[in-house]
């Protein structure tokens, strides 16, 4: 609701004028209120924690005012300290392995296992990956993180749940916005924004432009990001938005090193990415769309599509040269009374279809064909979900979901593609279908106003990517990989403490686990017989007097489950302790105070735990100034100890105890300014 004083003081005046010409008039208080209108395209932030409340497990938003108040270049800056997301970049720039609860473990590039969106449609493409470029977390006002089968809503059956940036529009950003940031291994960045409300109808776009240099060799990048949305009330029923995106990324790729380069230069790239001019670049155009149809008696519709097209140009091993095109629908019923039900439910279908050209990698450039897959992903799910009251403050909620998803793949010139000198006859064509069937139960207790208690157990079904599927020297159709989670924990909010506690177990039947050789090669991908992932999720923020406590603790405890071959390893690639945090002084719109990351322990780059990487802890220092509006800014140190560490790895089957190029090191000592400007 807002006040109009100028309005009041109007009226107020009136009424000193009638004064003038009666002997006693009683004067009155006129205040005219503007009744809120929300607006069901785009919740606010307040408006998400409350409906994420009656979710009976891991879910939060991430207010992207808390990272902005730092450098805000790539998803770990954004969702760094947000609770149960790992994420750890490979040489300082966007591409990163990005999991949560053990999803895609294996990857440190094009991601997996997670469903990630933009204003509610995906991103993904069709058969499941994702581009971590996509994403400019300045364009964005708030994040949604739903860990696991909480995800539901959003048509995820994957073991990480759903990501969903969501961004500013005319009525929730200011009408302008400009920001430059700059500082170490060449990093700049410019950035604009503006948005305007029109009454019903409100609009809102902006343009990034970033380049950096990078700590390492051969690890510069450049992006350009546009994004735009325009939204409002057709009718009193009937809203919608459009979102426009166009992302050009180029990026070189420098590599992996063993820990004795590592140890001898961090900033060295591998001789292998510069005589192969190893890069990842790519064209995104993605438009798409969100309407919300409201009926009667608590029932809404809701529509969410999006149609994109994405070149990539990939010299890696070999030369990559991928188009395609991804299209997808979700259909959602939702309903609710005042007596506590509530049930949302719905339909999703997409297709993707790649033209997937591989070349000999001649110095960066295309030599001779060596293979040509024209592959296509079709998915179609069903999904509901009911809460029910049982009692006062006792709620049940159950859902079920049905999967059906095809994975064709067409082998236009049927040769080997690791054999370069000639074309050795291998055909990769195939066709499979998964057909998923999976269901969850949860019980929520709110104990009081502030606290709520939580426990659900659910399944989840994630088919294998092309990635998973074609592509490596051994070529298989690989099996949906499956799971089963229990979950239990709170969530406690009052006015100094935002606090989120998850502990989970989730039992997988054959888990997709990408390896590679001692040497780095591709050695394909297979389904493990039965793995476990278990852990602790922990994170929040207290506010103690002037300053604030926030980050996240994570307690991962991912290991096979008497494996033929490995036993009860653990499984490699992620550490078994995570910790990031800051504690900031605040007031008025400044603040400042010191941020760290500490790995406690070592933990296994190989399977066969042969390999390790060290734990390590690092700090920083931030400060600045961010008002309402007008001129902010910022200074951030990272890593100030120049601290040489291992910031991810890769990870292969058995390195036989044997040093093994598979180790990506953090960024040295940096330091990085910003100023912004709001009206």
């Amino acid at each position: 609701m807002r006040q109009f004083p100028l309005l009041s003081l109007l009226a107020l005046s009136v009424s000193l004028a009638s004064f003038a010409h009666a002997e006693h008039v009683e004067l009155g208080k006129t205040v005219v209120m503007d009744e809120y209108r929300r607006d069901p395209t785009s919740p606010t932030i307040a408006e998400k924690k409350e409906d994420f409340s009656h979710i009976p497990g891991g879910a939060g938003v991430v207010d992207a005012e808390t990272y902005k108040s730092g450098r805000s270049s790539t998803l770990q800056d954004a969702l760094g300290m947000a609770t149960g997301v790992f994420i750890q970049p490979r040489f300082g720039a966007e591409e990163a392995r990005l999991s949560v609860r053990g999803s895609g473990l294996q990857r440190t590039f094009h991601g997996r296992g997670l469903l990630l969106m933009q204003d509610g449609a995906p991103v993904n493409l069709a058969d499941g990956s994702f581009d971590f470029q996509t994403i400019e977390p300045l364009a964005t006002d708030h994040i949604e993180v739903l860990r696991g089968a909480n995800a539901w809503r959003y048509g995820s059956a994957t073991l990480g749940g759903a990501i969903n940036f969501v961004s500013p529009t005319g009525k929730t950003a200011p009408p302008v916005t400009l920001r430059a940031e700059g500082g170490s291994f060449g990093y700049q960045r410019i950035y604009g924004a503006a948005a305007q409300d029109f009454g019903d109808w409100d609009g809102f776009v902006s343009a990034n432009g970033y380049s950096q240099d990078g700590y390492r060799d051969h690890s510069r990048q450049d992006n350009q990001r546009y994004f735009a949305n325009l939204g409002g009330r057709i009718n009193d029923r009937l809203s919608t938005r459009f979102y426009l995106t166009h992302v050009e990324s180029d990026s070189d790729l420098p590599g992996n090193l063993t820990l004795a380069q590592m140890r001898r230069d961090p900033k060295q790239a591998a001789p292998g990415n510069i005589t192969g001019d190893q890069q990842r670049d790519f064209n995104l155009d993605r438009l798409g769309n969100i309407s919300v149809l409201q009926l009667d008696d608590g029932h809404s519709l809701e529509f969410a599509s999006f149609y994109s097209t994405k070149s990539l140009f990939h010299p890696i091993f070999q030369v990559l040269d991928v188009d395609s095109e991804d299209y997808g629908l979700r259909v959602s019923h939702k309903w609710m009374n005042e007596q506590g039900w509530r049930w949302t439910g719905g339909v999703e279908a997409s297709q993707g279809r790649n033209w997937d050209s591989r070349y000999v990698n001649v110095g960066g450039e295309k030599g001779r064909k060596v293979n040509e897959l024209h592959q296509t992903a079709r998915n179609l799910n069903a999904f509901g979900e009911l809460e029910m009251p049982l009692a006062e403050r006792w709620a049940l909620i159950g859902g079920l979901a049905w999967l059906h998803q095809e994975r064709d793949v067409d082998d236009r010139l049927s040769c080997n593609a690791f054999v370069t000198a000639f074309c050795l006859p291998q055909d990769e064509s195939f066709n499979k279908s998964y057909l998923g069937r999976i269901g969850r139960i949860g019980l929520r207790h709110d104990l009081s106003e502030e606290m709520q208690l939580f426990a659900n157990i659910s399944q989840s079904f994630e088919p294998p990517t092309f990635s998973e599927l074609t592509g490596g020297q051994v070529v298989t159709a690989n099996d949906a990989q499956k799971a089963n989670t229990v979950e239990v924990g709170m969530r406690w909010q009052r006015d100094s403490v935002d606090m989120d506690l998850a502990v989970y177990r989730s039992e997988i039947r054959d888990e997709l686990l990408a390896l590679n050789d001692a040497d780095g090669q591709p050695l394909g991908t297979v389904n493990a017989d039965r793995t476990i992932h278990q852990g602790i999720e922990l994170g929040g923020a207290w506010t103690i007097g002037q300053v604030v406590l926030r980050g996240q603790y994570l307690f991962n405890d991912f290991r096979f489950d008497n494996d033929d071959t490995y036993g009860d390893n653990r499984l490699a690639g992620l550490p078994r302790q995570f910790i990031k945090g800051e504690a900031l002084w605040q007031r008025e719109g400044w603040y400042a105070g010191p941020t760290f990351e500490w790995v406690p322990t070592h933990y296994n780059v190989d399977q066969a735990e042969t390999l390790y990487a060290d734990g390590y802890a690092i700090w920083g220092l931030k400060a600045g100034y961010r008002p309402g509006e007008g001129f902010g800014f910022f200074v951030e140190g990272r890593n100030l100890s120049d601290k040489t560490y291992v910031a991810t790895t890769g990870v292969i089957a058995d390195a036989q105890g044997r040093d093994s190029a598979q180790f990506l090191p953090g960024d040295g000592r940096a330091v990085y300014a910003g100023l912004e400007w709001r009206m």
